[in-house]
């Protein structure tokens, strides 16, 4: 049963204040030097592990040390560099696509507009939300990824598994100053407290917050 948008946003304001209790500072797991190795990485990530795409970046990082040498890149021997990343042969017509554009169109800099982000190949919302919101500052929206899409619907946020329906239903009750971090800390307390596989959930810290607001 969908729930009324007055109790999704009292929902709403107790997930994020234990949240940020939980978790006072938070970022991204996936580790990167400047705008441009954040977005290569979170292409990466995409159904991949931030442990593996961290693992594979290690190297592929020291060894593309701009974004000249993405474009330069043999598409082959890139292919080889990201083979333990999942669907890596996609990744790599998309990556080194994206360097071209952002070498030829803008100068080797990311553009900061969620249309012109959408535009490169291999970005979607959730790619381009979170580079946009973490490197930039620009807020446009909130990123979906998996623990976000789960939780949300488990604490009763959505009723939605499509991830733009996702989106505009967090966006109804969620400030948009919290937008970026609150997929963070989210991520973060789906792997420390409340993972997909079977547990203790009413001992979860949120669900007991819930309860105790009588949200539950």
């Amino acid at each position: 049963m969908k729930m009324d948008l007055e109790t999704r946003k009292k929902r709403a304001e107790v997930i994020v204040t234990k949240l940020k209790e939980l978790f006072p500072t938070t970022k991204s797991a996936l580790e990167y030097c400047n705008p441009w190795e954040f977005l290569v990485a979170v292409m990466l990530s995409a159904q991949c592990t931030d442990v593996a795409v961290n693992k594979a970046t290690e190297k592929l990082f020291r060894k593309y040390n701009t974004i000249t040498d993405y474009v330069n890149a043999d598409p082959e021997e890139f292919n080889s560099d990201i083979k333990t990343i999942i669907f890596h042969n996609n990744k790599t017509k998309n990556v080194l696509a994206t360097a071209k554009i952002i070498h030829e169109k803008y100068k080797d800099k990311l553009p900061q507009t969620m249309d012109e982000m959408l535009a490169l190949p291999g970005v979607a919302r959730k790619t381009a939300n979170v580079v946009l919101g973490i490197e930039f500052g620009v807020v446009v929206g909130i990123a979906v990824d998996t623990h976000v899409r789960r939780l949300s619907n488990l604490f009763g946020l959505t009723t939605n598994d499509n991830p733009d329906k996702i989106e505009k239903d967090l966006m109804e009750v969620l400030p948009q100053k919290e937008w970026p971090e609150f997929t963070l800390r989210m991520i973060d307390y789906g792997r420390k407290f409340c993972p997909a596989r079977k547990h203790d959930h009413e001992h979860c810290p949120l669900f007991l917050e819930l309860k105790k607001a009588e949200l539950i």
